[in-house]
């Protein structure tokens, strides 16, 4: 029943888009205005404000802070490449990095780009590392040492493989002028956001746009696109009208992995000739995440948590609401992750797997529709982002299914910094989330394992946590290739037995963009893009 009613849904939307088509098509790919400077501006729908861009902390948006900010390096496909240092090396024990620094590199504000704001930078993130605990490279750093103006000298208390890889991320480790610290520091806030990226920040209005120009002395050469908006509007019909209007020129999937418009406009656009789509390899899971430490919630079971897993039907969420943009997925990991070919049991999409799981858990069926034990309910919350067109259709379906096996399960849709704030606190049975993606995994997702803000109560319930947490801390400082491997099984069949974490989907990031844009590409990452890669024809 329920698949007919997404079939007449889908159905509808298509309609209402044909019906946009044909009263706003003829502005369609359009650039903002006429004149030749809005020739080079690209503007882009964002469902939420820029925030705060204090790179060292996570209110921001990072794709906005991946504009403005740099690291010492970056990661690639090719693996790890130099950016603001030109090269490096490792001592023989693993605990010392030294890094040889660009000499033609300045902050937006002309202050110099050296050894000393790198130590200050480092300093700052280290005053507050309670905060980056999730990191595990946080916890290791024992010294910040300038060695001369562009020689930088970072100590580690043991080694720690994925040293390189954490620096690489969109933040924390990423540089801004030590000129907007405040007393010395940036834990209680900064005085602005002058970092040494391809763009500046030079307007920001609250919840309604930021607008981002670029940096004609950027040492890797001026972005050939001047000027890039971000512009906040509510996902859906509003950005697809938008569009139409050619308010805005570019959408992409933003960092919370929020879809601006649905598969279906998507594609309209793009049959009217006018836009091109353009998407990733697969970056990352999509996934339900389920919180094991409420002892007093049905969700704490291994067995219910197997039986949400069978009633959910992941074909065709990928086929009829992804409209096959997005592949059904079975483990955490997309098979291109690294360390990520373990041998899993497959739990398919089996309704009567579902019952059978719930039945032999003492979860009976008696008079109604909901499960009972101990004369209490088998009611389950989920959360889903508000601002996300596809997550609202995929727990209103998901809902569908479980109460086919006599699970139910109320939905509801917040903002998506108050589904972080429940990550973080426990308050939460269930909530969509997705893993750090492609150029972090396997180690960064399974990092938050352990950490109180990300997944902390999502896998301390279970019966063989201390086990866990063990080998996350093992692997995370081996050396030995063979022995990180056998780590990583073992940690990846605990939570895949476990079934903490129901994967749903291999999400991509995906773009819609006029035409005459060229040079769309996309990092190791899907939490940023490389504006600075982009032109008009």
């Amino acid at each position: 029943m329920y698949k007919r009613n997404v079939f007449i849904y889908l159905c509808a939307v298509a309609c209402f888009i044909v019906l946009l088509a044909g009263c706003s098509g003829e502005n369609a790919g359009k650039t903002i205005s006429a004149d030749n400077e809005a020739e080079s501006e690209l503007i882009y729908a964002s469902a939420k404000d820029i925030n705060d861009m204090n790179p060292h902390f996570y209110a921001g948006s990072m794709p906005a802070q991946g504009m403005v900010y740099e690291s010492l390096i970056e990661n690639t496909k090719e693996g790890i490449k130099p950016l603001l240092a030109e090269s490096w090396e490792v001592s023989n024990d693993g605990k010392t990095y030294t890094f040889h620094l660009r000499k033609d590199v300045k902050f937006h504000d002309g202050e110099p780009f050296n050894a000393e704001a790198v130590k200050q930078n480092f300093d700052a993130v280290q005053a507050n590392k309670e905060k980056h605990s999730w990191i595990k490279l946080s916890t290791k750093i024992t010294g910040t040492n300038v060695v001369d103006e562009y020689t930088f000298e970072l100590v580690l208390s043991e080694a720690y493989y994925p040293t390189l890889v954490e620096l690489s991320m969109t933040r924390p480790y990423v540089f801004l002028s030590p000129k907007d610290f405040i007393d010395g520091g940036t834990k209680d806030g900064v005085n602005g956001y002058h970092g040494t990226g391809p763009y500046v920040l030079t307007e920001h209005k609250t919840d309604e746009k930021a607008t981002f120009e670029a940096n004609e002395t950027y040492w890797g050469g001026a972005p050939k696109i001047n000027k890039i908006t971000s512009k906040v509007l509510p996902a859906g019909e509003t950005t697809f009208l938008a569009l139409q209007k050619g308010e805005i020129n570019f959408i992409f999937t933003d960092d919370r992995g929020t879809d601006s418009i649905d598969v279906e406009a998507m594609n309209q656009l793009v049959d009217s000739g006018d836009y091109q789509l353009v998407k990733s390899e697969a970056m990352n899971t999509k996934m339900i995440v389920a919180n094991s430490s409420k002892s007093d919630n049905p969700v704490s079971e291994t067995a219910v948590r197997e039986a949400i897993w069978h009633a959910i039907d992941r074909e065709t969420i990928t086929r009829d609401i992804f409209n096959g943009t997005e592949e059904a997925a079975d483990t955490l990991f997309s098979a291109n992750v690294n360390y990520a070919a373990v041998e899993l049991k497959k739990r398919d999409y089996d309704l009567e797997a579902a019952k059978d799981s719930l039945e032999q858990a003492g979860w009976k069926l008696a008079e109604g529709s909901v499960r009972t034990k101990d004369g209490n309910p088998l009611a389950i919350k989920l959360y889903y982002d508000s601002n996300s067109s596809s997550q609202k259709t995929q727990a209103e379906y998901i809902q569908s299914s479980l109460k086919e096996v006599g699970i139910q399960l109320d939905i509801a849709g917040e903002e998506s910094t108050s589904i972080a704030n429940r990550r973080s606190t426990g308050d939460y049975d269930l909530l969509f989330n997705q893993t750090w993606g492609l150029a972090y995994d396997p180690q960064s997702t399974i990092s938050a394992f352990t950490s109180e803000s990300a997944y902390l109560h999502t896998t301390s319930g279970i019966a063989n946590a201390d086990e866990l947490y063990d080998k996350i801390d093992e692997v995370m400082v081996s050396t030995d290739e063979d022995t990180r491997k056998s780590l990583y099984a073992d940690i990846m069949k605990i939570v895949h037995d476990e079934a903490v974490f129901i994967p749903i989907s291999n999400g991509r990031v995906t773009v819609v963009a006029p035409k005459n844009v060229n040079g769309i590409s996309f990092k190791q990452t899907q939490f940023e893009l490389p504006f600075e890669q982009m032109s008009f024809k």
